[in-house]
């Protein structure tokens, strides 16, 4: 029985019952390196979930509840609402490559240097949080946070990182800290509130898509950091 990775998922977080279970579990019992799967699925979810834990605790900005609270109903102007579907019907057909498109420049465009570094690297910034900052060490309030680090399957040290300015995961070789995914940036508000953008539940999907293994845990990174991350 050939199991996907979304089979092995939906088996580590409880999400399967009745007859698919019993055949997913029989299948993951007779094979070692299913089970080792299963392993470093629940304990990346594990991770996951304590690192996230003190933000969910934290009160919602009262910014963020007055965007959720209900607004009155708004009056539709029939015509007008035409006139807008027909605008949008106009529109090329590619238009929906090129958005995408752009914002994705725009995230990478962020991160990328403007000069000294190969192209598709972290610049000096990043790279210099990347390469000294831990995850258990890292302060509440730093404008760059790491999420997690792990080794990818080719032995590549990889760190998932969040900041105002954008989210990604980023793997080392010899040139520097390689960007392998981005994504939205950590949204600020007025207070001390920071709460992780719309981009990070791809990221950490993404990271533990790459990852080999669980997440390195505090005595790890700090090894992986002392040998620079080599």
């Amino acid at each position: 029985m050939t199991l996907t990775r979304e089979d092995i998922a939906a088996f580590a977080d409880g999400q399967l019952s009745g007859a698919r279970e019993a055949e997913v579990a029989a299948a993951i019992a007779a094979d070692p390196k299913l089970q080792r799967q299963v392993e470093a699925h629940r304990a990346l979810k594990s991770r996951l979930a304590g690192h996230f834990a003190p933000i969910a605790d934290e009160a919602v900005p009262e910014a963020l509840a007055a965007m959720l609270a209900p607004r009155p109903a708004e009056v539709v102007d029939l015509a007008t609402a035409r006139e807008r579907r027909e605008a949008k019907r106009r529109l090329p057909r590619w238009s929906w490559v090129v958005g995408p498109a752009i914002a994705a420049s725009l995230a990478l465009a962020v991160f990328l240097p403007r000069g000294g570094t190969p192209e598709g690297y972290a610049d000096a910034q990043l790279a210099a949080v990347l390469d000294s900052q831990l995850v258990a060490e890292q302060p509440g309030n730093a404008d760059t946070r790491i999420l997690l680090s792990f080794r990818d399957r080719e032995g590549a040290f990889c760190r998932a990182f969040s900041a105002t300015r954008g989210s990604g995961i980023a793997c080392r070789d010899a040139e520097g800290w390689k960007l392998e995914a981005v994504g939205e940036g950590a949204q600020a508000t007025d207070t001390d509130y920071r709460m992780a953008g719309a981009g990070n539940a791809e990221i950490l999907a993404r990271a533990q898509r790459m990852a080999a293994g669980p997440a390195l845990d505090a005595e790890a990174e700090a090894l992986a950091r002392d040998a620079g991350w080599r």
